[in-house]
């Protein structure tokens, strides 16, 4: 797999941080999710009060048991009781639809700084982190997060608001009673607190997993065929159930540990009702308080207990919710390429624009490394006339495709300068710069769409005509003739292409762009002889009027190439052309004499 995974994290991270992200993430939402918390706040507090209208109540009914009932008061308590449910009925209805769209316009707004992430992020990020850890962020940490939000804000702040005024009217109503109540509540916030500490690492090692796991099973599929060729089924199967294994046990942990609390909060609540009755039953007995006060504390206490509950499920969440936070911000703030106009070694340029480029192109003195002190290319200088192919050669790890990815500026120079129609590329826009490129690689992409927006990929605008005329001068429009819907023919994995098909449709795309310079790199590597005949026509055709750069290990390829470069350990070790470097009976002359050995 292409990167390291990484371990499972040996130590919780930090939840308070990374909530603290979120929050400052989400400051423009401030205004509404105030809004909705005044009106949470308002429910709760008009539901916190009904205990007291219910102690009226039941001191009314007791004490018509002696006199005459006072239904005027008994009707006025009821209808303030009816009105106080109504209300917070209405306020968390709409408490409710304020959440939902905020928490899903965080998510949605996650995504799109995510993919905008992504074109921003260096190739070197990439090497190092896998396609399934990614595609896990997008996915299912933006979607815990979201959803989190959705179901957890609101019985969060409900817990906080209620918590604070049933205490604040236990004690106003019997200090004594609230001593003993609150007894049981304390030994229940301290095992919820430990319980959460306890869980906080498990679920950080389930979203760190599940990453992992989906980059395993990704990779797997990707390169299924390669993977059954060489039986290596039982090797990922043994992968899959070694991670499986670590998410299961992770989840499997924080599922359990999480689980506890609203058990433990249920145990807490029947305790404290007990001792409430008991003692109440005794103040009521030498008169200091009313059998309504009893009525009242036993609402009270079930309002703290379901307060208590509320705030331990959504505080298991937010352990989820904070591994996946931390997880997207470390995604979000790694570090990104350099910004157009801003120079290698610091500083600012004013930015030119490629316009109407011939295709000269010179390397002069490149340096380069994709580690520190590790060189790939030492001291690289060479120069492409106008229209000239260059065909680059030598052994794996010379140093050939890295070369196109410097002249692309998908990597940054360590020393040295890049430059086209005597522009260094570092003075221009990386967009700018790729609009002077169409590209020919040995992996052929087709995206799931028509065979024309394929082919128009690289110019949107290009007509029909264009397309066709494109696949004609490729070989490949009598093919797309025999599709079922000809050029508007949806390409997905179910359509039968050849590679070398598949190859031509990437020439012709190549060809609709029409750009300066041309990059081909090892094109035909994955094609029989035949079909190399074939595709080498069209790149023949493709390369016609322009600067070619082609990256090739059949030297049968490039015999006709006006300057061939033969690299070994990142430096030119001769260059010239076929009939020149062969006469020089030097390292080029060993490699294609090796090809064509009896």
């Amino acid at each position: 797999m292409v990167g390291r995974r990484q371990q499972m994290p040996e130590k919780a991270k930090n939840l308070r941080a990374a909530l603290g992200k979120l929050a400052r993430d989400s400051r423009r939402y401030t205004l509404a999710l105030t809004l909705a918390l005044i009106g949470t706040s308002i429910a709760t507090l008009l539901t916190a009060l009904a205990p007291g209208y219910f102690q009226q109540l039941t001191d009314l009914l007791l004490a018509g048991l002696k006199a005459d009932l006072d239904w005027a008061q008994i009707n006025r308590v009821f209808f303030i009781l009816v009105l106080i449910y109504v209300t917070s009925l209405i306020f968390d209805q709409i408490e409710g639809y304020v959440v939902t769209e905020i928490s899903q316009r965080i998510g949605r707004n996650l995504r799109q700084r995510i993919s905008g992430k992504i074109n921003r992020l260096p190739f070197k990020y990439f090497n190092q982190t896998t396609t399934g850890d990614i595609i896990s962020r997008v996915a299912n940490d933006v979607d815990t997060i979201s959803s989190t939000l959705a179901e957890s804000l609101g019985s969060l702040f409900y817990s906080i608001v209620m918590f604070t005024a049933v205490l604040f009217l236990m004690f106003y109503t019997s200090w004594l009673l609230a001593l003993v109540a609150l007894s049981s509540v304390l030994v229940g916030m301290f095992l919820t607190a430990l319980i959460m500490n306890k869980s906080r690492r498990y679920f950080v090692a389930q979203q760190k997993l599940l990453g992992d796991l989906n980059g395993h099973i990704e990779e797997v599929f990707t390169n299924h065929q390669v993977v059954k060729v060489y039986n290596g089924f039982p090797k990922a199967t043994e992968t899959f159930e070694n991670l499986n294994g670590q998410l299961f046990q992770a989840a499997w942990r924080a599922g359990w540990i999480s689980s506890l609390m609203q058990p433990m909060m249920r145990f807490m609540g029947n305790l404290g009702y007990l001792t409430v009755a008991v003692t109440g039953g005794i103040l009521v007995y030498e008169q200091q308080i009313t059998f309504g006060v009893v009525v009242a504390f036993t609402l009270y206490l079930r309002q703290l207990s379901l307060a208590l509950q509320e705030f331990a499920q959504p505080a298991a969440s937010l352990q989820r919710t904070g591994a996946a936070t931390e997880r997207i911000f470390e995604f979000l703030e790694a570090d990104e390429i350099l910004p157009d106009g801003v120079l290698p070694e610091g500083g600012k340029t004013e930015l030119q624009v490629l316009s109407q480029v011939r295709g000269a192109v010179e390397f002069r003195n490149v340096q380069f490394g994709y580690e520190p002190d590790k060189p790939v290319i030492r001291d690289f200088s060479a120069y492409a006339h106008v229209g000239q192919k260059v065909a680059i050669v030598g052994p794996t790890g010379a140093g050939k495709t890295t070369l196109v990815n410097l002249l692309m500026r998908f990597y940054e120079l360590d020393g040295g300068q890049i430059l086209i129609d005597g522009v260094d590329i570092t003075r221009v826009s990386r967009e700018n710069l790729h609009q002077q490129f169409c590209m020919v690689l040995q992996d052929t992409w087709l995206f799931t769409g028509s065979v024309y927006e394929n082919v128009a990929y690289a110019r949107p605008e290009a007509t029909i005509e264009e397309v066709i005329a494109a696949c004609k001068a490729v070989g490949i429009h009598k093919f797309v003739k025999a599709l079922p819907n000809r050029y508007d023919t949806v390409l997905d994995e179910n359509t039968q292409l050849s590679v070398g098909q598949r190859q031509l449709l990437t020439i012709a795309r190549a060809m609709v762009q029409d750009a300066p310079i041309l990059i081909l790199d090892e094109a035909t590597s994955s094609v029989d002889t035949r079909t190399e005949l074939i595709v080498q026509k069209a790149m023949d055709r493709l390369m016609e009027g322009r600067t070619s750069f082609v990256i090739a290990h059949r030297l049968s390829t490039i015999r006709n190439a006006d300057l061939i470069l033969v690299m070994k350990d990142g430096d030119i070790l001769e260059s010239g052309n076929h009939s020149m470097l062969l006469e020089k009976n030097g390292f080029y002359a060993d490699l294609y004499n090796s090809q064509f050995a009896s």
